[in-house]
C-alpha cells in the first residue's frame, strides 16, 4: 500500500447551507445516521495521511463539537471569503505536507478508495493539480471538466459559461482535488477576488496552473453517487438513501436476512450475526449489536441496544439502550428501554414497558405491565397489569422481587419493597411493606356481597326516571 504520511487532507466545512433553509449549519445534518462531515472525516481517516484538517466558520463550535473525537485539526475560516481563502487559512497548519488533498465538508458518500485513487493518479503523473471528477447522466448544477486529452485537464466550466459546443459534456467537477503544495502556494497567490461576491475560488487556481502549462489531470471516480453534495433536502434523502442501501447490501452478502429492503433502515455503526432476519419497516440504529439467528419483526425500532442470539423481537416493540441476552423473547407492542438487561430465555410480552430493570433467566411478564427500577429473580411470573410505582414524586425508588416468585395480576408493588423468593402476591394487592420468602401477601379490602342490592338500585332508578303524563288538549 503507497505511504501517504507525505499529504494534508483539508475538509472544508466552514459553510452555512442556506439553500437547506436551514438554522444549523450544512455539515451538521444527518444522512445515513451521522452528520455530514463525520462521514467525510471517516473516509479521510483511511487514507493515511499525515493529517486531517477541518476548516470551520459557520457554528464553528458545534462544527468542531462534531469532529474533533475523531483526531482532526480545526482551522477557523472567519470571515468566508472563498474556497481558496480557505487554504490560505489554513497554510500554517498545512505545514511541510509535500500534497494537499481538498474537499468539501457536505460530501458524505466519497470513499477511502476513491481518495487513494486521487492521491496515485496525481503521484504517478508527477501533476501540479488532479481533479476527481464523475460521469453524469444529468449533470445540471455543475462545473464541467473539458480535456484536452487522455487524463489531461483544459479547463473548469461552470455551468452559466457553458456554449453550445460544450453544453453536451456530462463529466462534473466534483470540488475534490489534490495539488502539490510547491506548485499550490504560487498559483493561488495570483488568484484575485474578481467576481461578483469578492471570493478567492479554488477553481482560479487551477486555471493559473493550466495557464502556467502545469499538469493537471483528472481521476473519474468509479461511482458518481460519491461526488453528491448536500445543497437541499431532497439532495439530503438521496444521500441518506444510499447509505442505507449500501449498509442493507453489506449485511445481506454477511448473511442476514432482509425483507423489503427498502423498508428497513439500519445505521453505520450496527452489527449483525447471519442468518438474523429483519421483517418489513424495522430500524436498527446507533451502535446497536444483534446476534446470530434472530427474528426482529415488522415495526420494531432498536437504539443502542444489545441483543444476544437466538432473540425474537415481534412486532412493533421499541427496544432501547438495554441488553437482551440470548433466546429472550419480547412483544408485540412492548417498550424496552434505558439499562434494562434482560436475562437468557425471559419472556416480555405485549403492552409491557420496563425501565432500568433486570429480568432474571426464565421470568415472564406476559400482559400490560409497568415494571421500572426493578430487580426480578429467576422463574418468576409477574401478573397481568403488574405495576411497580417506583417515584414517589421526589425520587426514583427500587423494588426486588426474588425467584420464583409469583405476582397476582393488578398488583401494584409500591417502592422500595421487597418480595422474597418463592412469596406470593394476591391479585389485586398494593404492596406497601415486605414479603417474606414463601409468604402470600394480600392487601385489598375483603369482598362484601349485599343480597338484592342491585334489584333494588333498579327499582329506585326506575321510579325517578319515570315520564310524567301529558295533560290532554281541550
Amino acid at each position: 500500500m503507497p505511504n501517504n504520511r507525505d499529504v494534508a487532507i483539508l475538509i472544508l466545512a466552514a459553510g452555512k447551507g442556506t439553500r437547506l433553509k436551514s438554522s444549523l449549519a450544512k455539515v451538521l445534518h444527518c444522512a445515513g445516521g451521522r452528520p455530514l462531515v463525520e462521514h467525510v472525516v471517516r473516509s479521510c481517516a483511511g487514507v493515511g495521511a499525515k493529517k486531517i484538517i477541518v476548516v470551520v466558520g459557520h457554528q464553528a463550535e458545534q462544527v468542531e463539537a462534531a469532529v474533533e473525537p475523531l483526531g482532526v485539526q480545526i482551522v477557523l475560516q472567519q470571515p468566508q471569503n472563498g474556497t481558496g481563502h480557505a487554504l490560505l487559512v489554513s497554510k500554517r497548519a498545512i505545514g511541510n505536507a509535500k500534497y494537499v488533498i481538498v474537499l468539501p465538508g457536505d460530501a458524505p458518500l466519497i470513499r477511502t478508495e476513491t481518495l487513494k485513487a486521487l492521491i496515485h493518479k496525481h503521484k504517478k503523473g508527477q501533476a501540479a493539480a488532479t481533479l476527481l471528477t464523475a460521469v453524469l447522466g444529468d449533470p445540471s448544477g455543475y462545473g464541467r471538466i473539458l480535456r484536452k486529452g487522455g487524463d489531461a485537464v483544459q479547463a473548469i466550466i461552470e455551468e452559466s459559461q457553458l456554449t453550445p459546443e460544450t453544453r453536451d459534456l456530462n463529466e462534473i467537477n466534483a470540488s475534490m482535488y489534490c495539488f502539490t503544495a510547491a506548485k499550490l502556494w504560487p498559483a493561488l497567490a495570483k488568484v484575485k477576488p474578481e467576481n461578483k461576491h469578492h471570493e478567492i475560488y479554488l477553481t482560479d487556481a487551477v486555471a493559473v496552473l493550466n495557464a502556467a502549462g502545469e499538469t493537471v489531470l483528472a481521476e473519474v471516480a468509479p461511482d458518481g453517487r460519491e461526488m453528491l453534495g448536500c445543497n437541499t433536502r431532497a439532495d439530503l434523502a438521496g444521500v441518506d438513501h444510499t447509505f442505507r442501501d449500501w449498509k442493507r447490501e453489506a449485511l445481506m452478502r454477511d448473511g442476514v436476512t432482509i425483507q423489503l429492503p427498502e423498508t428497513v433502515m439500519v445505521d453505520p455503526d450496527v452489527i449483525i450475526g447471519e442468518d438474523t432476519i429483519l421483517e418489513p419497516c424495522v430500524q436498527i440504529l446507533g451502535k446497536s449489536k444483534i446476534g446470530a439467528h434472530c427474528v426482529i419483526k415488522t415495526g420494531s425500532v432498536i437504539h443502542d441496544s444489545v441483543l444476544g442470539d437466538e432473540v425474537i423481537v415481534e412486532p412493533h416493540c421499541v427496544i432501547s439502550q438495554s441488553r437482551l441476552d440470548s433466546d429472550v423473547v419480547v412483544g408485540p407492542f412492548a417498550r424496552v428501554r434505558m439499562e434494562t438487561h434482560l436475562k437468557a430465555g425471559s419472556r416480555i410480552g405485549n403492552f409491557v414497558e420496563l425501565k432500568k430493570s433486570a429480568v432474571g433467566e426464565g421470568t415472564k411478564a406476559m400482559h400490560l405491565s409497568y415494571l421500572g427500577d426493578a430487580k426480578i429473580g429467576t422463574k418468576t411470573n409477574i401478573g397481568a397489569g403488574t405495576i411497580t410505582c417506583n417515584y414517589d414524586g421526589f425520587t426514583k425508588n427500587p423494588t426486588t422481587i426474588g425467584n420464583k416468585v409469583f405476582i397476582g395480576s393488578d398488583s401494584a408493588l409500591v417502592a422500595p419493597v421487597k418480595v422474597g423468593d418463592g412469596a406470593y402476591v394476591a391479585a389485586g394487592s398494593t404492596i406497601t411493606d415486605n414479603v417474606p420468602a414463601d409468604a402470600l401477601g394480600i392487601a385489598r379490602g375483603r369482598q362484601v356481597n349485599k343480597p338484592g342490592w342491585a334489584g333494588k338500585k333498579r327499582r329506585e332508578l326506575a321510579a325517578v326516571q319515570k315520564p310524567a303524563k301529558r295533560k290532554k288538549r281541550r
